[in-house]
């Protein structure tokens, strides 16, 4: 009984819901694989690429401001991404009472991947950061800068461990993408 409650929430989630929410994205190109779970708030300020796929229980929280996802990246489950944050400015007001609407500009930030990605499990990405083209996030970094091309970042805040290739590796791997 239970593989089959299993399997037909595969099938649900295949057939029905994920059709679904691709159609609300502002743009969704071909091959975007969305596990179940994904929730996100602003579905339509989310513009994907081609060759994408989102794991299981990522959340996309951006009412105010875009996720713009290239070609080539993908997400593992559990992974968060938030554009924007809360004024905590005003004083004689709980945090709580104060809405979208009394937002500065600077509370929310488009948040762009270049392509070619890789966000590790329980990642956070927050507001106007940039993940350069190549760029792999470990599991559970929380991203709170740009990220440069062709680097693996980790940590907390997250921070450059490694770059992916030599400078010799990085000209042939982008030349060999050029030829495919």
């Amino acid at each position: 009984m239970y593989r089959f409650c299993c399997l037909l929430d595969k099938v649900l989630n295949k057939l029905i819901i994920s059709p679904i929410k691709k159609r609300a994205f502002k743009q969704c190109g071909h091959c975007v694989k969305i596990g179940k779970g994904f929730e996100a708030y602003g579905i339509e300020n989310i513009i994907m690429g081609n060759d994408i796929s989102i794991n299981n229980n990522a959340l996309f929280m951006c009412t105010r401001a875009s996720v713009i996802i290239h070609d080539h990246v993908m997400f593992g489950p559990h992974v968060t991404v938030i554009t924007g944050s809360h004024r905590t400015d005003i004083i004689g007001r709980y945090m709580t009472s104060i809405g979208n609407d009394e937002k500065l500009p600077e509370n929310d930030q488009d948040i762009v991947f270049e392509g070619d990605n890789w966000i590790g499990t329980g990642a956070t990405i927050l507001k106007g950061v940039r993940i350069g083209k190549g760029a792999i996030v470990a599991a559970g970094a929380i991203v709170t800068s740009d990220v440069p091309e062709y680097s693996v970042v980790g940590g907390i805040p997250a921070k450059v461990i490694k770059m992916r290739f030599s400078e010799e590796e990085l000209k042939q791997h982008k030349k060999m993408l050029e030829n495919s």
